[in-house]
């Protein structure tokens, strides 16, 4: 079943269990004390930019963020063979002017990647407003229509049905739909080490630079082959 998801409720649900004011929660996630609170009342809409700054700041799943359950501090329990299935047109949806997201799976933690499908509503870059950016990287496939990939590092790339681009998602980018109809793609997310440290525990050794939680007299990690930002491949 399709659900209107309340990330803001979680949010404040969250807050008050540890009792942290907004501006702890801004100091934390980065994200203006005004947008939280807006964020908390349901008057603003939520992109996964936000979701994704909001989830990495406070150190929780993006998932525990759609529960409906008090899942925030849960304890993971390591299972082998875990699946969420989702019916066709299922998910918890999140609506705003310029997109429709649908986040299958919403209800399976400490995933590794985050998979969503998003209908492109903005028609030009003014109407999708600032670019958004957020660590890791992104796998967008297009399903229906055209649209134009911008990117603060590229030229608009225009990409069709069937077509599909992978990218450094710390890259400013923003979606603009460019055909006449409908235009639906299903995007792939990378997922952060902060939604990841719960399955492996806090002192576990990051695959990523030394995590805030290591201990001081830890040796340092090997530093992994680093990506070049905004690299892209295309046929």
């Amino acid at each position: 079943m399709k659900t209107t998801a309340k990330p803001g409720r979680a949010l404040k649900a969250l807050r008050l269990k540890r009792r942290w004011t907004l501006a702890d929660v801004s100091e934390k996630t980065g994200l203006p004390v005004s947008t939280l609170s807006k964020i908390e009342n349901g008057r603003t809409s939520l992109s996964y930019d936000k979701l994704a700054r909001i989830s990495k700041g406070l150190e929780i799943d993006i998932g525990a963020l759609f529960a409906e359950r008090d899942v925030a501090d849960s304890p993971v329990e390591l299972v082998t063979g875990r699946r969420s299935v989702t019916r066709a047109g299922d998910g918890e949806a999140i609506e705003t002017d310029v997109y429709s997201h649908l986040y299958p799976a919403s209800d399976l933690l400490n995933k590794r990647f985050v998979p969503l499908f998003a209908e492109i509503k903005a028609r030009s870059l003014g109407d999708f407003g600032e670019m958004i950016r957020h660590p890791g990287e992104e796998y967008t496939y297009v399903l229906e229509g055209a649209l134009e990939l911008h990117t603060d590092v590229y030229a608009p790339l225009r990409l069709d049905a069937g077509d599909s681009i992978y990218f450094d998602s710390g890259m400013g980018h923003a979606y603009v739909a460019v055909s006449d109809g409908p235009c639906r793609v299903l995007s792939i997310c990378s997922g952060e080490e902060s939604q990841l440290r719960a399955v492996y525990g806090e002192t576990a050794t990051s695959a990523k630079a030394a995590a805030p939680e290591a201990p001081a007299d830890a040796a340092p990690a090997p530093a992994p082959p680093r990506l070049v930002k905004g690299r892209r491949r295309s046929a």
